[in-house]
């Protein structure tokens, strides 16, 4: 019997995490959000990566040089984590239409796809991350909101079969 209620739990944690908010549903919040524009120049970003417990394991700054060219961005994103490691990822952004991009980097799967609706972006991929040497394809579903026109704040949830692996919580802030 404890098998078939295991199951069972199992099976309404899968259902709870099928449904998720729309992004239409921020159409009408402002100041709206303008890829293109936000990221032009350099914007700084500062984070850190929660487990599933909470806790912060690790701490990072960003800098993004970014830069438009028509629909095309390229986002040249500079990472310097708290036990002095750096990294590097150099997205290409496209503009598909009004509400919606689509993305690459070197260590992304296929191709990212974004929606924006008002101050709302949602980016969703799949990351190849280095963990103890070995990489994991790992699900990240990226929420981004525009605060004001420096300010935009950024929470991830990474997952990998449906299994919520953690958080990555960042924000942003262009240079005048």
């Amino acid at each position: 019997m404890s098998l078939l209620r295991s199951v069972f739990a199992l099976l309404l944690m899968s259902l709870a995490g099928c449904g998720s908010v729309a992004v239409e549903q921020y159409r009408d919040e402002r100041p709206a959000l303008d890829l293109q524009r936000y990221f032009d120049g350099t914007i700084d970003a500062w984070g850190v990566f929660q487990d599933r417990s909470g806790k912060v394991v690790k701490r990072f700054t960003v800098r993004i040089d970014a830069r438009w060219s028509g629909n095309t961005g390229i986002l040249d994103e500079h990472f310097e984590y708290s036990d002095g490691s750096k990294s590097r990822r150099v997205w290409t952004l496209e503009r598909i239409d009004e509400h919606r991009y689509r993305g690459t980097a070197d260590d992304v799967i296929g191709e990212a796809i974004g929606e924006l609706h008002g101050n709302a972006l949602r980016w969703q991929y799949v990351l190849k991350l280095e963990v103890d040497g070995r990489v994991w394809e790992v699900d990240f579903d990226d929420w981004m909101y525009l605060m004001d026109e420096q300010v935009m704040l950024n929470r991830s949830v990474m997952s990998k079969f449906g299994v919520r692996l953690g958080e990555v919580t960042l924000s942003f802030r262009r240079r005048p």
